[in-house]
């Protein structure tokens, strides 16, 4: 493979995955399931890609991925803690080995008085959660699609990292 594009990176991270036996759950806020469209986009993905959940409203955080109600009622969505959560959750809920989340503000407007390009991606293994915090450049697109890029690019680098460490 050669090149160094979203779909590039998916590629490599879906092989790294299916080379190791490992499954992959994404969850989403910012992204609006372009995480998991960038991955379906491979051919084959089906074979460790388990799913995806498009927590959008915050409510929906808590009550699909199970992030804590008080952290969210005391720091809102866009938080560390809260894409470490997201991760963890899906991980949990849709039985995958590896659990990957984008949360952030993709602008124009802030949130929760954070600014547009605040970005928190994070990726939960059985060995702990990696959490990423970015400021992107750029409009609403291009904050949208560099937060794709980077959690792509964040899972590949964990599932990497822990080789054949990753229990099931």
């Amino acid at each position: 493979m050669t090149g160094t594009g979203v779909e590039h990176v998916a590629a490599e991270l879906l092989t790294a995955l299916e080379r190791r036996g490992w499954s992959l759950a994404v969850a989403e806020s910012l992204t609006g399931g372009a995480v998991c469209s960038a991955l379906v986009a491979v051919p084959g993905a089906s074979r460790v890609l388990r799913g995806g959940i498009t927590a959008y409203a915050t409510d929906l955080k808590a009550r699909l991925l199970g992030v804590d109600d008080v952290l969210l009622d005391a720091r809102g969505a866009v938080d560390p803690d809260v894409a470490a959560a997201m991760a963890a959750g899906v991980r949990e809920r849709l039985s995958a080995d590896v659990g990957l989340a984008t949360t952030g503000v993709a602008g124009p407007d802030a949130q929760d008085g954070l600014p547009p390009g605040t970005v928190h991606v994070a990726v939960a293994t059985p060995l702990g959660v990696r959490v990423e915090s970015l400021h992107l450049p750029g409009g609403r697109a291009a904050v949208r699609a560099a937060a794709v890029d980077r959690a792509i690019r964040l899972a590949l680098v964990v599932v990497r990292e822990h080789g054949s460490a990753v229990p099931r």
